[in-house]
């Protein structure tokens, strides 16, 4: 065994050892592709999703230098009758290209040079009569290898797309790296004899120059369209409830930090990483560890390009925002419209993205708190203050006080007149749920509940470990706040909320205008104890 030539099966067996969810489906996936015309994926997904670990199995899986079949007897890819004839049957080369990035010294040719070194001398070592001293190019290594009666090969790489993300301007680094991947997978001949399969994964798609792909070859599963592998972005609502009846763990609060994210067959795709350290710390907050992703995040949203600003704040108000995907050329710099932003984001799992609707949004209250942090200083002041106002804004809600209620909300509302259609529910409804930023704290905040006999706007449903009433909240467009209240009540939406009937507050909301249609910028709030 060695480092990047079959290197067995501990990493995977540590794993194992674990909180642990059976992925072994995608192993299934991938053998239905060997012996077939293009055996090669690129599944990318953001940090924090699993990338390694699906790596790391497959590698224990198909890796001929080792007996790996008590991992996976147990598992799901066990009941296939197809599963023993590729286990352990391949030399498997792989290598996590984050591994050979130690500093911008290195870049241009020197990690190249780095990964194709690293890689022939292992096959070097183990193949001495296949691979000559002096070879330096790993495919003629490969076939040799192959053609001499050894069995093919299969490829992981991990973190492919590093060197994009790293070196984000280093174009000619870039098509470097490029070419060696093609060399390895785009000859039809040599491809065919000497490689069973290829899975890459990173955070980016393949690169695209034009509309093209630069590794056509690869069956692409990505966050914006992962296609039949959904279920392996991470962990699907069947398996986390599982996981929190297991380890007694509260699944609605689960639901609400972690969950989202939504695909056309999997509507429901939690983090999982944040929800394997929730359990393990026995705490529910933010585990978005603040990596170069993060700071891209606050500095593409701190440019207003094409009103993206103006998107983000829709956003953090509850709204979802349509976008294009199809300009986004799949790296960190060819960004040329506020589209092509929100689709960056949507790859580094900062957005959940709507394919039916073709809408983003922000999935979760993890993902929103690391949006609020995103947002402080620069340009963001009018959103920043609502936000910092809004523990008050709640209390004084909680207290019945309906003048300072009216006073905050209208102030909020005026501040976001400048990138919201002012007079219009939307607008109204978002300026309500930045008002109420931190009431997540306390709160599964939910807008369009179903109750009685329509939706209320707002239901705030109190978390477990609070004693808050719950709170339903009822917006009205020049109306009047009565009239809101009325229709709580004659609709019955407090029904929604029967387990806290001894303990609900009725909140009404208005926004009129004069008769003449001149913005008063007026609110008015009536507030009731049922």
């Amino acid at each position: 065994m060695g480092k990047y030539l079959n290197p067995g099966y501990d990493r995977f067996e540590e794993i194992r050892r674990d909180i642990y969810i059976d992925k072994t489906g995608l192993i299934s996936f991938m053998n239905g592709l060997i012996g077939k015309p293009k055996p090669l994926v690129c599944f990318s997904r953001p940090r924090r999703f699993g990338k390694t670990f699906a790596a790391d199995m497959l590698c224990a899986y198909y890796d001929k230098s080792c007996d790996s079949r008590f991992l996976f007897e147990d598992l799901e890819v066990s009941k296939l009758d197809s599963s023993l004839a590729h286990l352990n049957q391949y030399n498997v080369l792989t290598f996590d290209v984050t591994g050979f990035i130690t500093d911008s010294a290195d870049a241009g040719e020197g990690i190249l040079r780095k990964i194709k070194a690293a890689l022939l001398d292992e096959l070097r070592l183990a193949f001495p009569d296949c691979v000559a001293p002096g070879e330096e190019n790993l495919a003629d290594a490969l076939y040799t290898i192959v053609s001499k009666g050894n069995a093919k090969f299969v490829f992981v790489i991990d973190e492919w797309d590093a060197l994009f993300r790293e070196f984000r301007d280093d174009t000619v680094l870039q098509k470097d790296y490029i070419l060696f991947l093609r060399s390895l997978f785009k000859n039809k001949d040599t491809t065919a004899k000497t490689i069973a399969a290829a899975y890459m994964t990173g955070i980016l798609p393949v690169k695209k120059y034009g509309t093209e792909s630069a590794l056509s070859d690869f069956k692409e599963f990505t966050m914006e369209s992962p296609a039949k592998l959904a279920e392996y972005v991470g962990f699907t609502e069947t398996e986390v409830k599982k996981l929190c009846e297991e380890y007694r763990v509260d699944f609605d609060e689960m639901c609400a930090w972690y969950d989202g994210y939504s695909f056309h067959k999997i509507k429901h795709v939690y983090s999982p990483n944040s929800v394997m350290t929730a359990i393990q710390n026995e705490e529910f907050r933010n585990y978005w560890t603040k990596t170069e992703s993060f700071e891209s995040l606050k500095n593409y949203i701190s440019k207003n390009r094409d009103g993206l600003k103006d998107a983000v704040i829709m956003m953090l108000g509850g709204q979802r925002v349509p976008v294009d995907t199809g300009t986004f050329k799949n790296d960190m710099t060819s960004l040329e419209n506020k589209d092509d932003v929100l689709t960056l984001l949507v790859h580094l799992g900062y957005l959940a993205y709507d394919q039916a609707e073709k809408e983003v949004y922000i999935p979760n209250r993890e993902v929103a708190e690391v949006f609020q942090s995103s947002v402080k200083g620069g340009k963001w002041k009018p959103v920043e203050q609502a936000i910092n106002r809004s523990e008050r804004l709640l209390q004084a809600t909680l207290r019945q006080e309906t003048g300072i209620v009216a006073e905050a909300l209208e102030l909020v509302h005026e501040e976001c007149s400048s990138i919201l259609t002012y007079n219009d529910e939307d607008s109204l409804a978002c300026a309500i749920y930045i008002a109420y930023f931190t009431a997540r704290n306390y709160y599964m905040v939910i807008r369009e509940l179903p109750a009685g006999k329509g939706f209320a706007d707002y239901a705030f449903i109190p978390r477990s470990d609070t004693d808050k009433p719950a709170i339903i909240i009822e917006l009205k467009y020049d109306k009047d706040a009565d009239t809101a209240i009325t229709q709580i009540h004659d609709n019955r939406y407090a029904g929604a909320l029967k387990d806290y009937s001894d303990n609900i507050l009725l909140v009404g909301i208005n926004y009129d205008k004069d008769a003449k249609g001149k913005e008063r910028k007026r609110h008015t709030c009536v507030i009731e104890q049922k």
